[in-house]
């Protein structure tokens, strides 16, 4: 199992957003980022919204950095660390978009880019941008596909439902030869989703043992990775409950944490992180080789 951040700040979601976060910006998210590199850590990751309705942000929260801009500043600051989306909502975007940008940032950032990819269910955001919303699912799935196909490619084709192109140029595309992607969802489709053109499941909002019934439902191919978020992590305070939740996830099938660190301030938080990155080790957590230093 390798651990992964969720990164504090970058959103703000009224539930967990802990009360240093509101006063915190670019030099507080780059001190964690640059501790989790060093340390070994897996990724970090940054959520998209683009614009909110204020009554809806009092309950999903306002404030998302914007993935692409931040993930840009983190790779030149950072050595090994892979950057996530969390997630890129597919139906904003057109896939040419998507795989010139992120291709772009997978160039700048030496092959770090991880691909964290949803349907979105903000019908009003979808509305506001002008997006198709109840085909979205069907468009996210084409989407996916020509997204996949331009990355590996500066001179992409693609013959879909939805989207088709041949005949141009996108350059740079990705470094990687092959863009791990993560697929969100809570449902068996996001799950289908994953598994037919993904290479990993990032659910949310479901309970371990939800999470456990769907995966024993279907056969994981080798090499598929579930991504899991840990809920608050207070690694100093209480190490017996993380351990336990670690080896909760562990059960329901994780091989990827994304972990959430309870803190009262960046120093406290890493702190924490050099807490957790101790613990996850003694129960065979996986961490890369920690670096001399940061550029």
């Amino acid at each position: 199992m390798r651990i992964g951040l969720g990164l504090p700040i970058v959103t703000a979601y009224p539930p967990t957003t802990q009360a240093w976060e509101a006063g915190a910006g670019i030099a507080e998210i780059a001190a964690v980022t640059r501790v989790s590199d060093a340390l070994g850590y897996d990724h970090v990751t940054c959520s998209e919204h683009v614009a909110v309705p204020e009554d809806i942000a009092a309950v999903r929260g306002g404030v998302y950095w914007d993935p692409l801009a931040t993930f840009g500043y983190l790779a030149a600051i950072t050595r090994q660390i892979r950057l996530a989306t969390s997630v890129l909502v597919l139906g904003y975007h057109h896939p040419l978009e998507v795989a010139k940008r992120y291709g772009t940032l997978d160039q700048v950032s030496g092959g770090r880019l991880v691909l964290g990819v949803g349907v979105g269910s903000l019908e009003e955001e979808f509305d506001l941008l002008n997006a198709e919303f109840h085909d979205r699912g069907a468009r996210a799935d084409d989407a996916l596909a020509a997204i996949r196909a331009a990355f590996a490619t500066g001179r992409p084709t693609h013959s879909g439902p939805y989207y088709s192109y041949d005949g141009l140029m996108v350059e740079p595309h990705a470094v990687q030869a092959h863009v791990p992607v993560w697929v969100g969802g809570r449902s068996r489709r996001a799950l289908r989703r994953a598994l037919e053109l993904g290479d990993g499941f990032s659910p949310f909002a479901l309970a371990p043992t939800e999470v456990r019934a769907m995966l024993d439902a279907v056969d994981l191919p080798e090499g598929f990775d579930v991504i899991l978020t840990s809920g608050p992590l207070d690694p100093l305070g209480d190490p017996d409950g993380t351990r336990r939740r670690l080896d909760e996830l562990e059960a329901a099938g994780a091989t990827v944490v994304t972990a959430s660190i309870d803190a009262t301030g960046v120093e406290h938080y890493t702190d924490q992180l050099g807490e957790l990155h101790s613990i996850a080790r003694t129960q065979g957590a996986v961490f890369t080789s920690p670096t001399e230093g940061t550029r």
